[in-house]
């Protein structure tokens, strides 16, 4: 059995809708429940009373704007913990759940705040700690030549976690990350003309497809109405896309080509309760809790942000060609992660199955 090494010592919410289940959750364990962040981070009284930060900004009542971003207040947040943080002249870990924020300026203040504060920092997705059927993980410095993910539902928040899913992968090329030049986003019956222009690898996406278990039988064109493209020009020379298949998959996957070789792998997360992906998570979040140390590096979520931004922006602006420059985010990916599963996709309820790599 894996026991908890954290305790939960206080919480803030900011909405209560009717589903609400935090106040149910919080008297059952006996966990107090603050009016505000700053109250929730000092146990009520002056100063920092806590050793870690979970922020997780979404799931309220907030506004969509004319991208169809989701307004939800990370960055909002954020200054209201740091400034905790600078009040109380001393620092603890902090995770972010999913991107950083909807938009480049208030990702990149985090991102710098944090830094300039000293604070352990990691955010994203769940999709890197998934199960990958296929096993596949690159040793670092593997010379990748292409690359492409396989999403479905909305851009804004599937498009973050494909992102992921590819930038996972691809940050451990040789040389590490570099950052990114330009993205393009197309949607619709432009997706499948630009295959055909040679626009996008046709048997990458096939090859990523081929390794999920659960879709229709016949083409992708056949069950996709309306797909959508990110294509991301790396500082490097690396392409690397993003294929949203509504109506074709529901399941995420990814293909790379090593050398001449194409290898394609399932990113699959478990169906229904216990979403045992968020269990990795978890022990994640928790292994830089005690450790103070991040286990994966956040320069990965800054830059998903700023590409799912720029795509928006793409599409917003009439599906143009967006230069990237500020991406220019060079980093290397972590050496060994301790937490995450490496067999086959999960039957069970308990982590005590698949162990942690050793």
């Amino acid at each position: 059995m894996i026991l908890p090494r954290v305790d939960i010592a206080s919480m803030y919410i900011d909405q209560f809708p009717e589903s609400d289940i935090g106040r149910d959750l919080a008297t059952e364990h006996n966990v107090p429940i603050y009016s505000s962040i700053v109250k929730a981070l000092t146990l009520g009284e002056s100063e920092l009373a806590v050793d870690g930060v979970l922020l997780i900004g979404e799931h309220g009542d907030y506004a969509w704007n004319e991208k169809e971003q989701h307004l939800y207040p990370r960055k909002y947040f954020m200054e209201q913990i740091c400034g905790v943080f600078a009040k109380s002249r001393r620092v603890v870990p902090v995770y972010n759940d999913k991107h950083l924020s909807y938009n480049w300026h208030d990702a990149k203040w985090m991102y710098d705040r944090t830094k300039a504060l000293g604070v352990p920092f990691m955010a994203g997705s769940s999709l890197p700690l998934g199960w990958r059927n296929p096993w596949l993980e690159y040793k670092l410095e593997t010379q990748v030549e292409e690359a492409l993910a396989i999403g479905f539902s909305g851009l804004d928040i599937y498009g973050f976690h494909t992102l992921e899913t590819l930038q996972c992968m691809v940050e451990r090329r040789a040389g590490g990350e570099t950052g990114v030049a330009a993205v393009l986003c197309l949607e619709g019956d432009a997706v499948w003309q630009a295959a055909e222009d040679g626009l996008w690898p046709r048997e990458l996406a096939e090859v990523a497809c081929d390794s999920i278990e659960n879709k229709p039988e016949g083409k992708m064109e056949d069950h996709c109405q309306q797909p959508s493209l990110f294509i991301v020009d790396y500082s490097d020379g690396l392409t690397g896309y993003v294929l949203m298949l509504n109506g074709y998959v529901t399941d995420l996957a990814y293909a790379g080509v090593v050398g001449s070789q194409i290898q394609g792998t399932e990113f699959y997360l478990q169906n229904g309760s216990p979403h045992a992906h968020f269990s990795y998570l978890g022990l994640n979040i928790e292994e830089m809790f005690v450790t103070n140390i991040p286990t994966y590096p956040v320069e990965r979520t800054l830059l998903t942000s700023g590409i799912l931004e720029a795509a928006l922006d793409s599409r917003y602006q009439g599906y143009v060609r967006l230069e990237t420059p500020y991406l220019n985010i060079p980093y290397h990916s972590y050496a060994s992660l301790r937490w995450r599963p490496t067999g086959q996709r999960p039957t069970g309820a308990t982590l005590e199955l698949w162990p942690p790599a050793a």
